[in-house]
C-alpha cells in the first residue's frame, strides 16, 4: 500500500474524518511496535503499549505543532510510554560495563568480515545484534534499519545529538568486536 504524506491523514483527522486516522497507524504501527519490544521485552506488554500509544497520540493529535515529523512525535511518545510500563514494573536495569578493548584496530576487523561472503556476514550481524542490550539495540534499528536522523533519535530518546552520536560510534565498535569475536569461534 502506498501512503500519503503523515500530514495528509493528520488534516483529515482533524477535519473530523477520523477513518484516516486508520492509515497512520497501519504506517507507523510496524516500527512503534518494534522500539516498545525492544525496551519492554515482553510481547504481550508491547502490543498493550503500542495500543495506548496510538490512542494518546490520536487525543493529543490537535496538540502536535509539524516542528518535527509526525513519526518522530509518535516514536517519542512510544518510547516514552515503554519507559514508564519498566519504571511502573520497577524493572531493575544493570549497567553494562563497556567491552574492554582488544588490540584489534576496526579496519582489521572490517578486513576479516570483508573476507565472508553476504550470507556469513548478515549471519554474524544478526547474531552480534542479540548480544547488544536493548538499548542499543533499539539506536542501531532506529539509525540504520529505519533510517531515522541523529536529531530524529535525539528527540524520540531524549538524548542529546552528540551523546546519540557517541553511542551510535560505541555500538559499531562493539558490533565489530563481537563479530570478529563470532568469527574466531566458528
Amino acid at each position: 500500500m502506498k501512503f500519503q504524506d503523515d500530514n495528509v491523514y493528520i488534516e483529515r483527522v482533524l477535519n473530523g474524518d477520523v477513518s484516516a486516522y486508520a492509515s497512520l497507524v497501519t504506517k507507523h504501527k510496524s516500527l512503534v511496535f518494534s522500539i516498545v519490544l525492544k525496551i519492554v521485552n515482553n510481547r504481550e506488554d508491547a502490543e498493550e503499549i503500542s495500543q495506548d500509544v496510538f490512542l494518546k497520540a490520536f487525543q493529543s493529535l490537535n496538540t502536535f505543532e509539524k516542528k518535527s515529523k509526525f513519526s518522530t512525535w509518535l516514536y517519542r511518545i512510544a518510547y516514552n510510554a515503554a519507559i514508564s510500563k519498566t519504571r511502573k514494573k520497577k524493572v531493575e536495569l544493570v549497567a553494562i560495563e563497556e567491552t574492554v578493548i582488544t588490540n584489534y584496530s576496526t579496519d582489521e576487523i572490517g578486513q576479516n568480515i570483508k573476507e565472508l561472503d553476504e550470507n556469513d556476514r548478515l549471519m554474524i550481524l544478526e547474531k552480534a545484534l542479540k548480544q547488544l542490550p536493548d538499548e542499543d539495540n533499539l539506536l542501531i534499528t532506529l539509525f540504520y534499519k529505519n533510517e531515522n536522523s541523529v536529531d530524529d533519535i535525539s528527540e524520540i530518546t531524549g538524548l542529546t545529538v552528540s551523546n546519540v552520536k557517541v553511542k551510535l560510534h560505541r555500538i559499531r565498535k562493539r558490533l565489530y568486536e563481537e563479530m570478529n569475536g563470532l568469527m574466531k569461534r566458528n
